[in-house]
């Protein structure tokens, strides 16, 4: 058969010209683009590690300015922790000198009040005497129908009290 016998013929051609076209692509590819793709993917590496220093050394300054901020955040703290502390105490001395100053004041006036006090007791008994006496005279008139003078009854109510 005729067409099997070019069958051997037509594969070394066709196996040749596959030969040479791998041979180009091996070559044209190994040769031109792998070298490219090669620098291509180096430099990406390169940009992606450039990228990730970068963004560690971003972090380490955000970390260092948070420390930063935690540290004046704790002595703006301590500082107002002290004015509040000095606040009490001022308000406490002047609480103390208000209490001291308000004590003095009512302490003058109970004094005040227990003389005023003392000086109408001594008038009220002063005058108890002399109502007594009246009284006396008044019972003395109508009881036993006699005129007691008020020296002698005023006499008579101090005797009493006195012994009482």
């Amino acid at each position: 058969m005729p067409q099997l016998d070019q069958l051997m013929h037509v594969y070394a051609s066709q196996l040749f010209w596959l030969g040479i076209v791998l041979a180009v692509l091996y070559f044209g590819v190994g040769r031109m683009m792998l070298p490219k793709i090669e620098a291509t993917m180096h430099d990406r590496e390169a940009k992606i590690a450039s990228d990730l220093n970068a963004a560690q050394a971003a972090q380490h300054h955000a970390e260092a300015m948070e420390e930063a901020w935690r540290q004046q955040t704790a002595e703006a703290h301590a500082a107002a922790q002290a004015v509040i502390s000095k606040a009490k105490d001022a308000g406490n001395e002047a609480s103390a000198v208000q209490m001291a100053t308000a004590d003095a004041a009512l302490t003058a006036q109970l004094t005040a009040a227990q003389a005023t006090i003392a000086q109408a007791s001594a008038d009220a008994m002063a005058q108890i005497d002399s109502v007594a006496a009246e009284g006396a005279q008044q019972i003395v008139a109508k009881i036993a129908g006699l005129q007691v003078s008020p020296e002698a009854a005023l006499t008579a109510v101090k005797e009493v009290t006195s012994h009482g």
